[in-house]
């Protein structure tokens, strides 16, 4: 049972990988025994981050990569397969918010949040997708968001996205599922990062979060990190499609 979970062998690129949740599912999957390519604008935080995981005996290297830009995601996929000589798994990580109510978010605002969010999601699904499809195995994990379900006031283009990349995720079993690709999305509620660590510190947000969740507290990025590596492995083989949402039962508690 134990081998259904492990990665060995696999190469994994992970976006948005210098902090945050990308941290955290590529030190996951690097425990898990994959080598993990990081892939982010900033290659100083991504080149720590891959010194840590292979000192601690792991697998890592670093991609340069701005998920806007369709050039920089094609030749950045076409590296990593060239490098490492195979792509079998691919995290879409890299995300923003755009903080402003929707009566007054500007069209630049919205469309950066889209490019972001949705559009490179799409090239990257594209681009690993091919590789994938030739050897006939591949794991394509989104990073979707509880607002995949729900919405919250302030965000309408990430919850817009956030709803599109749950589709887009759909989109992609369909098409793919019989080549031996599947694809999934992960649906984290509210994760104690750098990124929120604002809201966490904010006595009222927090705890309002608290108390409208089950758990009774925040959730932590490693707990978002096994379940990637849950998906990415032969384990959840038959998972295809699917939005795992992992918020400690907010979503579902009145």
């Amino acid at each position: 049972m134990s081998g259904l979970f492990t990665l060995d062998g696999r190469v994994a690129l992970v976006t948005g990988a210098s902090r945050g949740l990308g941290k955290a599912v590529a030190d996951a999957m690097a425990a898990a025994g994959a080598h993990v390519v990081l892939a982010a604008r900033g290659e100083d935080a991504l080149a720590e981050n891959a010194a840590a995981i292979r000192s601690a005996g792991g697998a890592a290297s670093v991609v340069a990569m701005d998920v806007t830009d369709e050039g920089s995601v094609v030749d950045a996929v076409a590296r990593t397969v060239a490098e490492t000589g195979r792509l079998d798994i691919l995290v879409n990580n890299a995300g923003m918010a755009h903080r402003s109510p929707v009566l007054d978010t500007d069209t630049a605002g919205w469309e950066a949040v889209v490019r972001t969010n949705l559009t490179s999601s799409f090239m990257l699904a594209r681009e690993a997708g091919r590789p994938m499809v030739e050897n006939g195995w591949g794991r394509i994990i989104n990073m979707a968001s509880i607002m995949s379900r729900v919405a919250r006031p302030g965000i309408p283009a990430y919850v817009a996205t956030k709803h599109a990349l749950a589709g887009l995720t759909t989109a992609l079993a369909v098409e793919l599922g019989g080549h031996g690709v599947t694809a999934n999305a992960i649906g984290p509620g509210y994760i104690r990062t750098e990124l929120t660590e604002p809201l966490y510190q904010d006595p009222d947000f927090s705890a309002m979060i608290e108390s409208g969740c089950p758990a009774g507290r925040w959730g932590r990025p490693e707990e978002v990190g096994g379940v990637a590596v849950f998906l990415a492995s032969d384990a959840a083989a038959y998972v295809n499609g699917h939005l795992l949402i992992v918020d400690g039962g907010m979503t579902v508690s009145l």
